[in-house]
């Protein structure tokens, strides 16, 4: 099964990007029935690590690491991370282009937890990504289905967006189903 580990913003970050992305030429460009791919906003959530795929028999010791984590995590802080979506830009070129929106407040105690799960995940001889971890939210794929002048612009839009406030409180372990529209399967939560 492929999984990773995410934190979700509530409902109402969410909504309120949605409503930014339809005003982005991006959104416009989806709306007038354009290939861009637009994330889905039930799916919207910040990964702290990818496992790619793990044998279903070594769920037990991912659910162990990630509790753990989560403990850890807790017992250092007085209260959830604040945190609010705002800004934004892309990451790779042509075909590969994909817009995010960033991520602000309290992002070094996302970094904090993010490295807790990873050191878990690490010390169980579980899989997972080493890459960096960079707080984002994938908004779309737009490729190059629209013009890179395009994307900039929204960029640059992008960069006055700040959406409200939330405390995240909860770390999941979720199951992904790979495909033109891509399923998620939340299969444990923790507290932070």
């Amino acid at each position: 099964m492929r999984l990773f580990v995410a934190v979700y913003p509530p409902s109402a970050a969410v909504d309120d990007l949605t409503a930014e992305v339809a005003r982005l030429r991006v959104g416009a460009a989806a709306d007038a029935g354009t290939n861009v791919r637009l994330a889905d906003p039930v799916n919207a959530h910040l990964t702290l690590a990818f496992l790619g795929e793990v044998e279903e028999s070594r769920l037990v010791d991912v659910e162990s690491a990630l509790g753990l984590a989560a403990q850890t995590f807790r017992e250092g802080r007085a209260s959830s991370p604040r945190l609010r979506l705002g800004g934004g830009g892309s990451f790779g070129r042509g075909r590969f282009t994909v817009l995010w929106v960033d991520v602000r407040g309290d992002v070094e105690a996302l970094a904090v937890l993010a490295r807790l799960v990873r050191f878990g995940l690490r010390r169980g001889r579980l899989p997972h990504d080493e890459k960096p971890f960079r707080a984002h939210l994938t908004i779309a794929r737009p490729g190059d289905r629209i013009d890179r002048a395009d994307v900039l612009a929204d960029r640059e839009a992008l960069h006055g967006y700040l959406g409200p406030e939330w405390p995240a409180n909860e770390l999941v372990l979720v199951r992904s189903h790979q495909g033109p529209r891509p399923t998620y399967d939340r299969l444990a939560a923790w507290p932070i």
